[in-house]
């Protein structure tokens, strides 16, 4: 591409390398999740909630669980200040629920942010000012001890007005641009905070360390917050929070290191919300951290029911391929990987195994309240018999023979890709109705009857209308589907035997119907199925005998 010298890498690695994060196989526990839907999130719609809608966006995310949510910029608007305000009013804030609120360290911003948490049981005060070399350098035209100042302001006006207002206040700090911050420079400006906001044990503080802008791969970013984690004060006392931005894509990868890297705490949004390319997707987090074996401490239960909420209160859609909810994130088109999810899944049922290991679905989809219907096996032209097959079984009973689906693939799919279409179950009962079962196109049976001869076998008499003629045929057999078969050929020009049959209880959407396979092959070899579906067994399969007849007449 043109013009690709006008670029640089704009991030700092930290002066002593640290990569024992590279170590780490897994996230071993939890961070502490603080939502900030109803701040960064929310100023990044196009149309921002209303009053009524944040006030259940809040009860959503404390039905999630939810323990720290960001609730706004209160000194920023009147909207902000009044949502604020209302929440604490109206006691909606569960005891065990810390909400945050953002300041920028400046004197009057701070002051209002009081003001308005007066009578908040508790709360975090987030202050930021920004730190990168851009910022300084474009923006604020100050020097490293001049930005560094208005930090230490900012947290010297925190301490003071704490401890003039009635409540319960933690502190939180951030280096704003942090990824593009000298990563020395960002550790003086938080210990020289540190220094003064004295944290304890008892009383942590918060260093929020954010990918304001994505700059560099995550594995940097992982260097950079374990230098910060091995070099800062009183680390014992410090919640190092991160708050990953998705710039390059990476929002997830970046938490996901700097949480092995010795981050504590993550801050971000539903499916990813937020300024320019969004926030990490905490959903996608907590769920990468499910699939291996670690309690998110969140409640995904019911995520459709969450999607739909968040969709509806912030006028944002949910991609169809985001991970974990989008509409066709469990979707398999594709014949082979069907084949094989339906053989896991019988596998899983048979075996009764304690782990999840179904091929290509890394969550089983019930568990965050997605279905098997309709979410996993997805039918268009590219779809395989495994797949199909899967569909009819498991949403009408249809257990159709192994040699038999390749013929009833081919069938299905060719109508879905002539329509050019998907083709949603019900439409491939309907094709699977329509092309095998019970078939009286130009042979139509009308009674039929068994004698058991006294020497052995059996001997029928059938009833049939044969283009639109009543006529009697009567025929010996082994049994009583080979009586009929050769019935029917006494009385044409037909030659053939039976292939295959198979039967079995149609338990979906009856309890008294039985359903029949049988596959009849010409002398050229040519293989033709036909289904049969009655409360009668022996009715069934001469239906499905004849259905494999009048389709190849």
């Amino acid at each position: 591409m043109k013009h690709v010298n006008k670029y640089k890498r704009g991030y700092y690695m930290p002066p002593v390398q640290s990569l024992k994060w590279a170590q780490k196989e897994y996230i071993e526990k939890a961070p502490h999740w603080c939502s900030v839907d109803l701040r960064d999130g929310n100023q990044a719609l196009i149309i921002p909630m209303s009053l009524d809608e944040k006030l259940e966006f809040f009860e959503y995310l404390v039905k999630v669980g939810f323990k720290e949510i960001e609730v706004g910029f209160p000194a920023a608007s009147e909207t902000e200040y009044t949502f604020l305000r209302t929440l604490i009013e109206r006691d909606m804030i569960p005891d065990d629920v810390t909400i945050q609120v953002l300041t920028q360290a400046r004197e009057h911003i701070i002051r209002k942010t009081f003001e308005a948490l007066e009578g908040a049981k508790k709360a975090i005060v987030h202050v930021y000012n920004s730190t990168s070399f851009a910022q300084r350098e474009q923006v604020f035209k100050k020097s490293k001890e001049e930005v560094l100042r208005i930090a230490t302001d900012g947290a010297e006006l925190l301490k003071k007005l704490a401890a003039e207002t009635d409540g319960n206040f933690r502190f939180e700090y951030s280096p704003e641009s942090f990824t593009g911050t000298e990563v020395d420079y960002a550790l003086e400006v938080c210990n020289a905070v540190i220094d003064i906001w004295q944290p304890t044990p008892d009383w942590k503080v918060i260093i929020n360390l954010p990918v304001t802008v994505s700059m560099s791969l995550p594995h940097v970013y992982a260097s950079q917050i374990e230098y910060m984690c091995e070099h800062i004060h009183r680390r014992d006392c410090i919640e190092i929070s991160l708050h990953p931005h998705n710039d390059r894509g990476c929002g997830v990868a970046d938490a996901e290191l700097g949480i092995l890297a010795g981050a504590d705490r993550i801050e971000g949004t539903l499916f990813g919300n937020g300024e320019r390319t969004g926030n990490v997707d905490i959903v996608t987090l907590a769920l990468n951290m499910y699939t291996h074996g670690v309690d998110p401490e969140l409640n995904f239960e019911n995520l459709p029911e969450i999607a739909e909420a968040y969709q509806r209160l912030t006028r944002m859609d949910i991609p169809v391929r985001q991970p974990y909810s989008g509409k066709l994130v469990f979707a398999a088109f594709s014949g082979s990987h069907q084949d094989a999810i339906a053989k896991g899944m019988k596998w899983r049922e048979m075996e009764e195994r304690e782990y999840w290991t179904v091929p290509y679905l890394p969550i089983d989809p019930h568990d965050i309240g997605r279905q098997y219907d309709g979410d996993v096996i997805r039918i268009n032209s590219q779809s395989g018999k495994g797949g199909i097959g899967y569909v009819l079984e498991e949403n009408f009973g249809y257990h159709i023979p192994g040699k038999m689906r390749e013929d009833v693939g081919y069938t299905v799919k060719a109508v879905s890709d002539h329509k050019h279409k998907e083709l949603v179950p019900e439409e491939v009962l309907e094709i699977f109705q329509e092309e095998y079962i019970n078939r009286e196109d130009h042979i139509k049976l009308l009674e039929c009857h068994f004698v058991q001869e006294s020497g052995g076998g059996i001997s029928t008499e059938l009833t049939i209308e044969r283009e639109g003629q009543r006529k009697v045929y009567h025929g010996k057999g082994n049994g009583r589907l080979d009586a009929v078969s050769n019935a029917i050929m006494r009385h044409s020009n037909l030659d053939y035997s039976i292939f295959n049959y198979e039967e079995h209880a149609l338990r979906v959407g009856s309890n008294s119907d039985a359903c029949a396979y049988v596959a009849i092959q010409n002398r050229n070899g040519k293989i033709t199925w036909g289904a049969g579906v009655h409360d009668d067994i022996i009715t069934a399969s001469v239906k499905a005998l004849i259905s494999a007849i009048n389709r190849i007449q």
